[in-house]
């Protein structure tokens, strides 16, 4: 890590890269922390205690909690990552889109990009428009509004900056991924969950001085943040490589040129532990938003303690794995894309056999990957519950972190490895 760090500064594209996206995450955390005008703050800060395990904290966690404070980022990434997912979906299912993302090349997949653009903007208008009418018409326990002035004037405001919010960290995630390093929007989430991580720490200290908790709790959280980055450093890099040969590059000496095919063991990262989260707390939070007293105890069935709860999160981290794995890892693709570049499995004839064993392969990885997401996402509910202690360091958290500085980490290194090839060719 020191030599990586030593070698950013020395090379001058990379270190330029790399405090231009330093530049563009210190523009990111100011928006964090410029709240909307006319909003109670302190009245707001009350009001969403009451909505610890909701739809909105895990919001939350991906604006880096700019919904908490709502600023003018409040929104934050998520309708470009939301519109993404839907995009990836409707290409799967549109055969016009299909075709426009595998045949149409550079303009194709910038005419996507543009799609995802324009439904981002849908998205973050609509979820404006729901977050600032629904603001106004709520009030803390003791009856404080949330908003000052309610009204057209306030809720046409509100609905401009925040949707305009939301497209400018778009934009800002488009900076880094173009000009910076890294994935810009992956940089983004990253950056908004690390930045929690040392009023984490100041909490369990804190409790550990109150004696609320003993030196050998302290000691399990740190073993157990240590076993889930490796465990998620282990299982991220893992990937089966299937053998492939190119029999038109082979010169009429020797054996066809091998190579291999990677398939990830766990190819759809986060997504599966976020789709589940969400679908859990969302009644919940509706029971808590709209005071549904006959399904109040919906609460306490669907509280992370439940053992209702945990089962049913289990069940849906596995079952989401193979829904989103479907949409991005197709067997169907992945054989008609050996068969036009003329190579095949040895042993397994182009076609359907090919899409047969990929699909056979990719369902058992699948279900060593969903075993390895519902483990590190329920070990942080175990702890809290066996040692009475906040546990925040592990699901949707640690995957995002760990992931992205993975990949992050990955680009420098390429970049580092680029730059010695050029030195070796003797170019600048």
């Amino acid at each position: 890590m020191l030599r990586w760090i030593l070698d950013i500064w020395e090379i001058e594209e990379l270190r330029k890269k790399f405090l231009y996206t330093l530049g563009i995450l210190a523009i990111y955390r100011l928006g964090v922390h410029i709240p909307l005008p006319g909003i109670n703050t302190a009245a707001l800060e009350q009001f969403f205690n009451q909505f610890q395990q909701s739809i909105f904290m895990l919001y939350n966690m991906f604006s880096g909690g700019a919904l908490g404070k709502m600023t003018v980022f409040a929104l934050g990434i998520l309708p470009y990552i939301t519109a993404s997912i839907l995009m990836q979906m409707l290409v799967a299912a549109v055969p016009q889109l299909k075709r426009l993302q595998t045949e149409e090349g550079d303009y194709g997949r910038y005419k996507i990009d543009e799609y995802t653009k324009y439904l981002t903007l849908l998205i973050a208008t609509i979820q404006a428009v729901f977050l600032t009418i629904w603001l106004q018409n709520q009030t803390t326990p003791d009856g404080t509004p949330l908003v000052y002035n309610p009204g057209i004037a306030f809720t046409v405001t509100a609905v401009v900056i925040l949707t305009a919010g939301a497209m400018f960290v778009t934009w800002l995630g488009d900076r880094i991924t173009k000009h910076g390093i890294g994935n810009g929007p992956s940089i983004l989430i990253f950056a908004g969950i690390v930045a929690g991580f040392p009023a984490m720490v100041a909490q369990m200290i804190n409790n550990f001085r109150a004696g609320e908790n003993s030196i050998i709790d302290v000691v399990i959280v740190v073993l157990a943040v240590l076993a889930i980055i490796v465990g998620i450093v282990i299982i991220q890099e893992a990937e089966r490589r299937i053998p492939i040969q190119y029999p038109q590059r082979n010169l009429g000496f020797g054996a066809p040129q091998m190579s291999y095919l990677p398939i990830k063991l766990n190819p759809v990262s986060v997504m599966p532990i976020i789709f589940a989260q969400a679908i859990l707390v969302m009644p919940a939070t509706l029971v808590t938003m709209f005071h549904i007293e006959k399904l109040a105890f919906l609460k306490d069935w669907l509280n992370y303690q439940s053992p209702v709860y945990n089962a049913i999160y289990v069940a849906l981290i596995i079952i989401f794995t193979y829904i989103y794995a479907s949409i991005v890892v197709n067997p169907q693709d992945i054989a008609e894309n050996l068969r036009k570049a003329g190579a095949f499995i040895p042993g397994v004839r182009p076609g359907k056999e090919t899409e047969e064993y990929l699909a056979t392969v990719i369902n058992r990885l699948l279900f060593v990957g969903a075993i390895f997401l519902a483990v590190i996402a329920i070990i942080p509910t175990i702890i809290s519950i066996k040692l009475h202690i906040p546990f925040y360091f592990g699901g949707t958290t640690a995957l995002i972190t760990v992931g992205v500085a993975l990949d992050t980490l990955h680009r420098i290194e390429g970049h580092i490895t680029m730059r010695k090839y050029y030195r070796f060719l003797g170019k600048s």
